[in-house]
């Protein structure tokens, strides 16, 4: 019995550990960027730019007002509000700030994905055409260069284009500092990354363009949780590959508490786990039968939640057999190198996501030190601490040192400083509640219920130029 724990314990954790892997030596392509060729591009595109608000009276100016004020011929593009099921006054301000508002009521399809179905139906039937049209969330703020980007990319080729999705407001609580952090990195090393090695780039659900005669050719089509992840797939599995903009900025509002962001990464685990069970073996088919990585690579993304139980069921594995007095005859990956290579590993996990985050101007370079500093403690504490020591012993000796890296960053960068090192470490529970989170989502599956975030103030596009690269030297 013990050999069999032990033989199946092997094979599933070196199978996590490829995934891994895998991931990683993909992100690695995203820590330079592609260069690009930065001539100007003349406007020639028109677009039909379309915000979905559902009840958005708190913020449906502010993204229209950045709309209006775009760097692009105004004659070439229109803005157009999706007011889904409102009953508030989003209709009423949205007309008075200069959009064009389509207002829709129906009880049975409600949701984001089934109103852009709805709005890009009015779009084809209009006497005026569009060369491509461009979704945006109503607490969105777009930067100036966002049309040339899209432009740029529209007239070199591609059909589909993402955005970068920044954070509107990362400094609000940890949770938004999180979700920022999060984005960062998934910006350059999943996108970014992506975009380089000639793979396709993911739809984010915001700031992503597509060109109308395509849009018309598959329809939209996308009514799940996860409508931007759905269009992907039908995408990939039909040749195309969605573009990157890593200039073209979409500013989005993260939740403020956990339980909204709970509420919200439900959904898209729940959107992630539908999307799966109908694409996953469509794409793995085509990438046998073609030999296309591209789709291979899209239809490993589609089962992200059951990635994250993986890891999840890896990480308890190795606590069991590590905490374990006798040993519970569990193989962990630990096994396969030796402890120095495991903590310079540690320290590297650690310190990936603040280089990036460096590399974007979202972290100074003295918090990087000050963060790298902080990581040590993976060396030292082996000189304090010995296997038969207590949990609090362990605990108030991590404190401690805590306490001293915060005495260095408090002296030097103030409490600002502070502040970014101690969400940075809550960072890793926000990690960890993926977990839980993404068993909820595969579990609900099949609910559809939309879980709608309510915003409490206003931001504009100028404060967000103020508050971007705020913690960058």
């Amino acid at each position: 019995m013990k050999e069999f724990i032990f033989n199946a314990t092997f094979v599933f954790q070196i199978i996590v550990f490829i995934i891994s892997s895998y991931y990683m030596i993909i992100s690695f392509f995203g820590l330079r960027l592609k260069k690009e060729d930065n001539n100007e591009v003349e406007p020639q595109k028109s677009f039909a730019l379309i915000v979905a608000a559902h009840n958005e009276e708190m913020v449906i100016a502010q993204i229209v007002e950045s709309l209006k004020n775009l760097d692009y011929p105004k004659e070439l593009y229109d803005i157009f509000v999706i007011a889904d099921n409102c009953t508030d006054n989003t209709a009423k301000i949205a007309r008075e700030h200069g959009a064009q508002v389509f207002e829709r009521f129906d009880s049975n399809k409600r949701g984001k994905g089934y109103a852009l179905e709805w709005m890009f139906n009015n779009i084809f039937e209009m006497d005026k055409k569009y060369d491509a049209v461009v979704v945006f969330d109503a607490d969105n703020l777009a930067s100036r260069n966002f049309l040339k980007e899209m432009n740029k990319k529209l007239v070199a080729g591609y059909k589909v284009v993402q955005g970068y999705i920044d954070s509107k407001n990362p400094n609000d609580s940890w949770i938004t500092h999180s979700y920022s952090i999060a984005f960062w990195s998934a910006n350059r090393l999943f996108q970014a990354a992506r975009w380089k090695l000639g793979l396709s780039n993911q739809i984010g659900g915001t700031g992503f363009c597509v060109d109308t005669e395509l849009l018309k050719r598959f329809g939209w089509g996308a009514t799940c949780l996860t409508e931007d992840l759905e269009f992907t797939c039908k995408l990939v599995l039909n040749g195309y590959k969605v573009g990157w903009a890593h200039t073209a900025v979409i500013y989005d509002e993260k939740p403020l508490t956990l339980k909204q962001s709970w509420n919200q990464r439900k959904r898209w685990m729940q959107g992630f786990a539908d999307v799966a069970t109908r694409y996953f073996t469509k794409l793995m088919k085509k990438a046998i039968k073609d030999k296309d990585f591209v789709a291979f690579d899209c239809a490993l993304y589609t089962v992200q939640p059951f990635i994250i139980l993986l890891l999840g069921m890896s990480l308890i594995l190795t606590y069991l057999q590590t905490h374990s007095e006798k040993g519970l005859n569990i193989f962990i990956i630990q096994y396969l190198f030796t402890p120095i290579v495991w903590k310079l590993f540690s320290v590297f996990q650690f310190m990936f996501t603040p280089i990036v985050m460096v590399l974007e101007r979202k972290l100074s370079k003295k918090m990087l030190a000050f963060l790298g500093l902080y990581s040590l403690n993976v060396f030292l504490m082996d000189r304090v601490i010995t296997r038969g020591d207590s949990i609090i012993k362990i605990s108030l000796l991590n404190l401690a040192y805590i306490g001293i890296v915060s005495a260095a960053i408090l002296s030097v960068e103030g409490i600002k400083g502070f502040k970014v090192y101690i969400w940075y470490l809550l960072y890793g529970i926000y990690t960890i509640t993926w977990i839980p989170i993404t068993v909820q989502g595969i579990i609900d599956k099949n609910k559809k219920e939309w879980s709608h975030t309510k915003h409490t103030r206003q931001i504009s596009i100028s404060e967000i130029e103020g508050i971007d690269g705020s913690t960058a030297a």
